[in-house]
């Protein structure tokens, strides 16, 4: 009873393990079994491995053929196994030599052809095998530009079964990948181009400065949806373990560019109103899949005319905003997946939306059921929040004295280089990351800075998270100052902010 092994990639969320597959051939009937908590798509890997390898002009075996996926208690999810299911048995059947195999890592899908099709997890995957110790692994020759992200692992691409035997057999090479040049970043959108809302323009700054969540309520037309798309541009680019971490859900997701996959900028997710929870959080059966919060993961989430989405969406928001992850529980597993994101909510004053407040024909009662869609709890965790004006002739004819995105964005990044030299030795690199408690004890402001912040909460103005995010804010205005801490400026300058949200 012949056996052999190969080996592939599981995910559980953006975690890879690495998988055992085994091949057993016995006699009796010809039969294909598959087992290790296969979903319907391993299932069906079943028909497709075999017609790609007879069509590969490969011998299938005869008699039945038992294939095993190990940790069996492990759900195995897709169609990635598919290269290592056709290897396994190929090996088992003697029609190749298995001495490639140790210590490589197998990943596709496999067309009836035989072809080798793209499968989403390729950088994830690689980063599990990598940190497993293998130290090789073949992909499909389509995801050559996406593996060759990862270092410290020697990859090559198969383009079809057929090339991928003759690399087993030594009688070809497969494909590797180029060198990849300097990464591009794309165009964002500039601020210039916002006119007017000098309001508008600066909570933005110092959202940037200091990774705060805005809201922005307005008439239509003012320049809401403007502003959100501007924010990305202002952020810091993400960094080399930044950009694998959200290029790694994007690679789950499906949704990485094959030409330039790896994501530099902070991404802008803006998801519609229509959007369901699963679709927003995350989820799907089995084991859940990448919601539009963790694409939004290290970047923007713009959720535009906000009061239209349903309070059970913006609700699930909460425990997101403040832990920075989301945990999503199914019945085949638990699945974690990264969502530090900046909020950005857009909103009309009311329903009828009219350019000026006087021409609203829309009750008080009605204007306030409007509003009241955003509940407390979530507004208590946005921390600015900004009433823009109806255009002005004179605003709209003033353009030129708008300053550009490189221009803000440097005042953003001096904010930002002096909020990590401060937290540094903590680990937190922006103001919204630092906790409340050490916000009043370690680094404590004096009395005299506090005493707004003390009387709106004595007076019920304002609650203890409500106080820890005026503190941040304070701390981001004094870093855009360049003082070394805030005073009663900038504590009742974040004061405002907080009291316009409660409004």
């Amino acid at each position: 009873m012949p056996i052999a092994k190969t080996w592939s990639v599981a995910l559980l969320g953006i975690d890879g393990r690495v998988i055992e597959i085994e091949a057993d051939l016995g006699g009796g009937l010809s039969r294909i079994t598959l087992v290790g908590l296969p979903d319907a798509g391993l299932r069906e890997a079943k028909d497709r491995v075999r017609s790609a390898v007879r069509n590969s002009g490969q011998p299938w075996p005869e008699g039945k053929v038992t294939l095993g996926l190990s940790p069996a208690n492990l759900p195995k999810v897709g169609s990635a196994y598919d290269l290592g299911i056709a290897a396994a048995v190929l090996a088992a059947n003697g029609a190749v030599p298995a001495t490639r195999l140790l210590g490589t890592v197998l990943l596709g899908e496999l067309a009836l052809d035989g072809r080798v099709r793209p499968v989403r997890g390729i950088l994830p995957g690689l980063l599990a095998a990598r940190a497993a110790g293998y130290e090789r692994a073949v992909v499909p020759a389509d995801s050559l530009v996406e593996a060759a992200l990862v270092d410290g692992i020697e990859i090559a691409g198969a383009p079809h079964l057929r090339d991928f035997v003759a690399w087993l057999k030594r009688e070809g090479e497969l494909a590797h990948p180029e060198t990849p040049g300097p990464a591009v970043p794309p165009a964002v959108p500039d601020l210039a181009d916002v006119v007017g809302q000098p309001e508008g323009r600066w909570a933005l700054e110092v959202a940037a400065a200091g990774g705060h969540h805005v809201l922005f309520t307005g008439p239509p037309g003012v320049g809401k949806t403007m502003l959100a798309k501007r924010l990305p541009g202002l952020l810091p680019r993400l960094s080399s373990e930044e950009s694998l971490e959200v290029t790694a859900v994007h690679s789950v997701d499906g949704s990485l560019s094959r030409s330039s996959p790896l994501v530099t900028v902070p991404p802008f997710v803006a998801p519609h109103h229509s959007i369901t929870v699963a679709a927003l959080i995350g989820g799907g059966s089995g084991l859940a899949s990448p919601g539009a919060i963790s694409r939004a993961h290290r970047g923007v989430l713009f959720l535009d005319e906000v009061c239209e989405f349903g309070s059970e969406r913006l609700e699930s928001l909460r425990t997101v905003l403040e832990e920075g992850e989301v945990r999503i529980a199914r019945v085949k597993g638990a699945i974690t997946y990264p969502a530090r994101f900046q909020l950005v909510l857009a909103t009309n004053p009311c329903a009828c939306a009219p350019p000026k407040d006087t021409d609203c024909v829309c009750t008080p009662m009605a204007r306030r059921r409007y509003l009241s869609r955003l509940s407390g709890p979530l507004l208590d965790r946005v921390d600015l929040s900004v009433r823009l004006r109806p255009l002005s002739a004179l605003s709209a004819h003033d353009s030129d004295a708008a300053e550009p995105t490189e221009t803000v964005r440097e005042r953003v990044l001096e904010a930002r280089r002096r909020a990590t030299e401060r937290w540094k030795e903590q680990g937190w690199r922006s103001n919204s990351e630092v906790p409340g408690p050490a916000l009043r004890r370690e680094f404590a402001l004096p009395p005299d800075a506090t005493v707004l912040l003390d009387r709106a909460m004595d007076r019920g103005f304002l609650s203890g998270r409500g106080a820890d995010r005026c503190l941040r804010i304070a701390w981001t205005l004094a870093d855009l100052d360049g003082q070394a801490r805030p005073g009663v400026e900038q504590v009742g300058a974040a004061l405002d902010f907080r009291e316009r949200v409660a409004a």
